[in-house]
């Protein structure tokens, strides 16, 4: 078993859940749990320049430039130490299925859960390959502990084989990315590369320079509650119009409808009563003129009800979250290309595909580290049905070594 696959699966049984209610960062102390283990084996395997914020939970680590490398780019490789909080990540079970037959794979047998064909059809890309599965009542955690694997497996490998030419490399391990929060305290300056990449892709050979613009917003609806018998022309009932509102949103425009760079507005959760509803909206778009627009017809709508049903009862709050990355990435066309290039080399095709989501290099890449996505081998995160594929974690840690070496011999 090599060190990627035996990171992996020392790291997915560590709980590392964050938690979008508590407002501190970390926002769940068990991040430091992993954070810790990743501090001790960097400093084991000689990485140098180790850096742990333990006030926010924040990693940075060097592997030196070799020699008549020192004034190669500073190389930056990054990914994030939390799972998402819709699944538990408690008690995470791994599971390698060797030399994957192409059928259904039974997960639980007491609960009769399966990871099947027929709801996931790319398992069929997998046959003759070894699975990484859970017992089907936790997440993965691929979802970014591969990422995470693959970079320390990377950092050691150049740590250990020095006859390997590469410029500095500069290691960054982050929380709360799952939560929209991963960036909150990178520090940029400390880091210090000239750009980096994020390990949190899918499937081998997915790249992603590209983002959604987002936003987020929170509906409140004040309504008038008396009772129902002495209700006409008193009751004003803020459940009604909060399913109003969303009826005046396009049908369409909704997750379950879209794909590709299709953009969406997303009603992520509601609660409420007759006197108060309060809904929470995420808001998405790569092209920014029909993000701005969207954000503008989602105002409207709450004017629209204000003039119907009286000014103030229907309040919007609104904040960008992240904005698309590739207007930044743009200029540094040489991360996509030197990471399509080595693909090839290692008999893999690119596909470069829009992110329908976001990652921590979305914001980075807006604080000065241009920061496209590499894919990690993992697949369905966030569920229960994640997996991981042996072989392509080891090829992604392969692809994370040349680039190292790609970068020692080049000028930008």
């Amino acid at each position: 078993m090599t060190n990627t696959i035996e990171n992996f699966l020392q790291y997915v049984k560590i709980d590392t859940q964050s938690s979008e209610t508590t407002g501190v960062t970390p926002s769940t102390e068990k991040q430091r749990d992993l954070a810790k283990l990743l501090v001790s084996q960097l400093t084991k395997m000689g990485a140098s320049e180790i850096t742990y914020d333990e006030e926010h939970c924040y990693i940075y680590a060097s592997i030196p430039a070799t020699p008549d490398c020192e004034k190669s780019p500073v190389l930056g490789f990054i990914a994030h130490m939390d799972t998402a909080p819709a699944v538990t990540g408690t008690d995470v079970k791994p599971r390698i299925v060797e030399n994957y037959d192409g059928k259904d794979i039974l997960l639980n047998e007491a609960e009769s859960i399966y990871l099947s064909v027929s709801d996931f059809p790319e398992l069929k890309n997998h046959q003759g390959q070894d699975l990484i599965v859970t017992d089907g009542t936790t997440l993965l955690g691929a979802d970014d502990k591969a990422g995470v694997a693959e970079i320390m497996a990377m950092a050691e490998h150049l740590l250990t084989h020095p006859e390997l030419s590469h410029g500095k490399i500069r290691i960054g391990f982050t929380p709360d990315e799952e939560i929209g929060e991963g960036a909150n305290h990178f520090d940029v300056a400390l880091f210090g590369a000239d750009f980096a990449y994020t390990v949190d892709g899918g499937a081998l050979g997915e790249l992603e320079d590209e983002t959604f613009n987002a936003a987020g917003a929170k509906l409140i609806i004040r309504g008038r509650n008396v009772h129902p018998g002495d209700a006409k022309g008193k009751m004003i009932n803020s459940i009604l119009i909060a399913q109003e509102f969303q009826n005046l949103l396009p049908v369409f425009q909704n997750p379950m409808y879209t794909e590709k760079r299709e953009g969406f507005f997303h009603i992520d959760g509601i609660s409420g009563n007759v006197e108060e509803t309060v809904a929470d909206y995420i808001i998405r778009d790569h092209d920014k003129t029909l993000f701005e627009q969207k954000k503008e017809l989602f105002t409207a709508c709450a004017g629209f009800l204000n003039r119907k049903y009286g000014e103030g009862v229907v309040t919007v709050e609104m904040k960008d979250s992240y904005y698309n990355m590739k207007e930044i990435l743009i200029p540094h066309a040489h991360l996509m290309e030197n990471a399509c290039s080595i693909m090839r080399e290692m008999g893999i095709e690119p596909r470069i595909t829009p992110v329908r989501g976001g990652t921590d290099g979305s914001r980075l890449s807006y604080m000065g580290l241009p920061c496209p996505n590499l894919c990690t081998g993992g697949a369905n995160y966030h569920s229960r049905f994640e997996y991981a594929c042996v072989q392509s974690m080891e090829k992604v840690t392969e692809l994370l070594i040349r680039l190292a070496v790609r970068y020692g011999s080049i000028n930008i």
